[in-house]
């Protein structure tokens, strides 16, 4: 290429017919201011050309860096996606196994309730059958105890006078063998205890 002192230093042969040295001169004067400004032109671009490289090179290297991040980024909302899903399934689980853990519980607590219920029914019903066996003894001995002690009234009331029988209100209307109204009381409590 050629260069803006080339073209100063640039001489010219001279002929018969030539071109007049001051126009030249002038011209290739203005040449040189135009091909210096090119050449300095030439040189800015260049370093722009060399910093837009640089910053090209700069972005592409942070490209690379944001297409990891960005994968990374991926890779760990799969990562915490997978590991909600599993806490989810092992908090679902727990709830579930701690759902039979209560379900058996309450099983188990009928159950008991259950079996205290029919011990009690048990127990009451033998308790029952006791107290009426006692109550049926104590009746016997109390008819024993009563016919041997009103059997002897009795039969003394039998001997005495019809008068006075008829106005003693506890052996009017009575026939011989009768008891007295304590016996009839007797037969009473019986009655009601069945």
């Amino acid at each position: 290429m050629i260069t803006p002192l080339e073209i100063q230093n640039k001489a010219f042969g001279k002929g018969v017919r030539g071109y007049k040295e001051e126009e030249v001169d002038s011209f290739l004067d203005l040449v040189t201011l135009d091909m210096e400004k090119l050449i300095a032109e030439n040189e800015q671009l260049s370093r722009q050309l060399a910093k837009a490289k640089k910053e090209l090179q700069r972005y592409a290297g942070s490209e690379g860096v944001v297409l990891e991040t960005l994968e990374a980024a991926k890779a760990l909302m799969s990562d915490i996606s997978v590991s909600a899903e599993k806490r989810a399934e092992i908090l679902l689980k727990n709830a579930e196994l701690d759902a039979e853990l209560i379900t058996r519980e309450a099983k188990e607590s009928v159950e008991r309730l259950k079996e205290e219920a029919a011990s009690l029914e048990h127990k009451v019903s033998s308790f029952r059958m006791r107290y009426r066996s006692l109550l049926e003894t104590e009746l016997e001995k109390f008819d024993s105890l009563s016919q041997e002690l009103f059997g002897d009234i009795q039969s003394e009331q039998w001997k005495q006078p019809e008068a006075i029988k008829s106005t003693d209100p506890s052996t009017r209307g009575m026939q011989p063998g009768q008891s007295s109204d304590m016996a009839k009381t007797m037969l009473n409590l019986r009655v009601r205890e069945e």
